[in-house]
């Protein structure tokens, strides 16, 4: 049973501005009591930014509140209700596994939600047992702090807690729950929701909420809701060239997983490339290639254009002129990815003016790695480096002309070859949370209860562009040829 609010000194300092929207957007309820919950992994970093005791939250109350056995002074908990598009098909949804238990203010005075993942049945469930097992919770962490170290907007975790409890999903796993961060949990789908079953005073309530929490300089302009349509394509447009300029594959790119803030959220079937491949799919359930790695810019446009035609009432009185006005927005994105993916790629490749042969000179590049199988983390890092014969490029006629081309080009500009460097190394991770390394420590942490070698994996990633030794180990692509493959973890 659910203990009544208790007051520890974690430094909670919780708001509820979500729930003081339309009781339609969501259903209150407590997260569901586990048996014997244990701290696995606590963020410490990231709890004292929030404003949070550290020690408090080690405590047997503290253990308590991250499993969901006690809830902190002031928070209201709830799940969230939203819809979306699931590889193209429309359908409810709403978090079936997760509750918000309110949004902390920082000492900076800053918002962030706070929610519990696994916390147990809510009234979106869609028949599942609203668990989560130790795995994915601990996939999430890794991956989403190594995404905030690489430089990308991201929800982030603050902790993790086993459970006590198996939970049986193929075989019986053991349970945890993660405490997610974010800048909120507004997403494409939750306008989706409101736009299908909702009123339009309700759009208006939840579209004029997202500008005040997110977009808050365009709250009082005539054309605010455009303005909100423009700002989340912009967004979109720089979170997803940095995706594709680590290599970044999301897996299941759903417009519910598309979130207003620009961060990264819900890391599923997620993974990192290792060989350049812009088909490359790990997701076990994305069998015709909807959301592969080269094809996240135009799913992200797709995403965006459902969240259009649900602001069409807001846009315009006239439909004809909202749905001009949409589609004018959404024109631009193509644009903005493209501008954002290739500075981004100017960077990688340590150039810092513009010229128009550049993007031939990257295109270049991309093809030789693929047809090479070429890492593409290690095959920017040789380059930064100037070791191309750490590369399988190297000895092949196209990349000894290419190579004379990228020398030339850098020639051609003002800045020393030392700072065409140093932007390189900025711009070119050592490392990612390479597969094989993320399956060797959930395997020994889930099967074997050993969580050093997941501690040793976040200490090399919380530096990705130091260039240390100690990182070169964890730079080696796999020795297994078999093609990655990763699971929703449901």
């Amino acid at each position: 049973m659910i203990k009544s609010k208790v007051k520890i000194e974690t430094g909670w300092n919780l708001d509820n501005s979500y729930a003081r929207l339309p009781k339609s957007f969501y259903s209150s309820l407590n997260p569901i009591a586990v048996r014997s919950p244990e701290l696995i992994i606590l963020n410490y970093p990231l709890a004292r930014t929030l404003g949070l005791n550290v020690e408090a939250l080690q405590s047997e109350d503290g253990v308590a509140l991250l499993a969901g056995n006690q809830i902190p002074q002031g928070s209201l908990p709830l799940a969230q209700a939203y819809a979306g598009h699931q590889f193209g098909y429309f359908t409810m949804l709403g978090d079936g596994r997760a509750l918000l238990l309110g949004e902390q203010i920082t000492p900076l005075g800053e918002r962030f939600d706070i929610q519990l993942k696994g916390s147990g049945e809510t009234p979106y469930s869609r028949r599942g047992d609203g668990r989560a097992t130790l795995g994915p919770m601990l996939r999430e962490y890794i991956i989403s702090e190594a995404m905030h170290e690489l430089g990308i907007a991201t929800t982030r975790s603050l902790a993790v807690v086993t459970t006590g409890e198996l939970i049986i999903r193929e075989t019986e796993l053991p349970g945890a729950v993660l405490t997610r961060v974010a800048a909120s949990h507004l997403r494409v789908g939750t306008f989706q929701y409101v736009s299908k079953w909702g009123t339009a005073q309700e759009l208006q309530i939840l579209a004029d909420y997202t500008l005040q929490r997110h977009f808050p300089d365009f709250t009082a302009g005539e054309d605010c809701y455009l303005s909100l349509l423009q700002e989340v394509i912009k967004q979109q447009a720089g979170l997803i060239a940095k995706w594709q300029l680590v290599g970044f594959i999301h897996g299941v790119m759903n417009t519910d997983n598309m979130a207003l803030s620009g961060e990264t959220i819900d890391y599923g079937p997620c993974a990192f490339m290792d060989v350049y491949d812009p088909e490359t799919v790990f997701s076990s359930i994305d069998t015709q290639g909807r959301y592969a790695y080269g094809n996240q810019p135009n799913i992200a446009a797709w995403n965006l254009a459902r969240f259009a035609e649900t602001l069409l009432p807001l846009l315009h009185d006239n439909q004809a002129q909202a749905v001009k006005l949409a589609q004018d927005a959404l024109s631009d994105f193509n644009e903005l990815y493209h501008c954002n993916w290739l500075a981004g790629m100017r960077a990688k490749l340590g150039i810092f003016n513009e010229e128009i042969e550049d993007e031939a000179l990257i295109e270049g590049l991309l093809r030789m790695m693929e047809k090479y199988r070429a890492d593409y983390t290690n095959t920017f890092r040789a380059l930064t480096f100037d070791t191309p014969e750490e590369t399988v490029l190297f000895g092949t006629i196209e990349f000894t002309e290419w190579h004379e081309l990228w020398l030339a080009r850098l020639g051609r500009q003002l800045e020393p070859k030392a700072a065409s460097q140093q932007l390189m190394q900025n711009s070119n991770p050592a490392l990612i949370p390479r597969n094989h390394r993320v399956e060797a420590a959930l395997e020994a942490a889930v099967k074997q209860g050993d969580y050093s070698v997941l501690e040793r994996l976040l200490d090399v990633l919380a530096s990705p562009y130091a260039h240390s030794t100690e990182q070169a180990d964890f730079s080696t692509m796999p020795s297994s040829k078999r093609p990655y493959i990763t699971y929703c973890g449901t």
